[in-house]
């Protein structure tokens, strides 16, 4: 069953894809590390729960592919935002309307499975209907993306993450539906989102959505908490201790 999923062949495709793309640009260079590294993390979550070779090429197809909407997106907008076509939308549309995916894969049995896997990892919540060997790649590659998320936040700079400099993001406050949400031990809806201080406290928040108790273990194990809230040195003393507080409601989390 492994050689219906040709990954080396996979990357060769992706790799023509990308030079439709300008890659000495920031956001655009961005993202292709991190899809290299969400196939990174997303081997290393199969590794660790024991599936099989084909799952494993699977979920490495699936990582590839799951953010190839963000440049088109970038490409047209200059930015992240999703508010006016979601970015795995765009991943689907270019993979399944467009007819792309055969570049990539050339049977059609996973397509379903590959189509739900992107759909969901863009989403808040996944789809509760969900289920079986597809729950399974939907919550590999949501775990995986959100595992690289937390290292692309410590290596890339903030301006290009969030367009605001770091010195104006240090003297931001949370807002109370920010701190008050992260504290239920919740993730953080994007819209209700008041400052870019906000944003960043729910990238951490995404640990609340992880599936794994071996992504926990990832988690732990890179020191992710503590590294992200250190990155911030918040200015406004009471903002200072708010993110100390969401800091112990997350370490005692990971702990339990």
């Amino acid at each position: 069953m492994t050689e219906k999923i040709d990954f080396e062949h996979a990357k060769v495709s992706f790799n023509v894809y990308l030079k439709g793309f300008d890659t000495s640009d920031k956001k655009i260079a961005l993202k292709v590390g991190h899809t290299y590294r969400v196939v990174n993390y997303a081997s290393e979550l199969c590794e660790r729960l024991e599936l099989s070779a084909e799952d494993m090429n699977l979920a490495r197809l699936i990582a590839l592919l799951h953010d190839i909407g963000r440049f088109v997106q970038l490409k047209e907008t200059g930015s992240f935002d999703d508010s006016i076509v979601p970015h795995a939308v765009l991943s689907n549309r270019i993979l399944f309307e467009e007819g792309r995916i055969r570049d990539y894969i050339d049977t059609d049995e996973y397509d379903e499975l590959i189509f739900e896997s992107i759909k969901n990892h863009g989403l808040f919540m996944p789809d509760e209907n969900l289920s079986g060997r597809t729950l399974l790649h939907a919550q590999i590659i949501r775990d995986a993306d959100k595992l690289d998320n937390f290292h692309t936040k410590l290596i890339s700079d903030i301006d290009t993450m969030l367009d605001i400099k770091m010195e104006e993001l240090e003297c931001e406050t949370l807002s109370d539906y920010a701190y008050d949400t992260f504290s239920l031990r919740e993730p953080l809806l994007n819209s209700k989102r008041e400052t870019h201080l906000d944003m960043w406290l729910s990238y951490i928040a995404y640990i609340y959505d992880l599936n794994f108790p071996e992504s926990l273990l990832i988690v732990k194990e890179h020191d992710y908490v503590n590294r992200l809230f250190d990155r911030v040195k918040v200015r406004d003393e009471a903002t200072a201790k708010r993110m100390e507080e969401c800091r112990e409601v997350m370490n005692a989390y990971i702990s339990e």
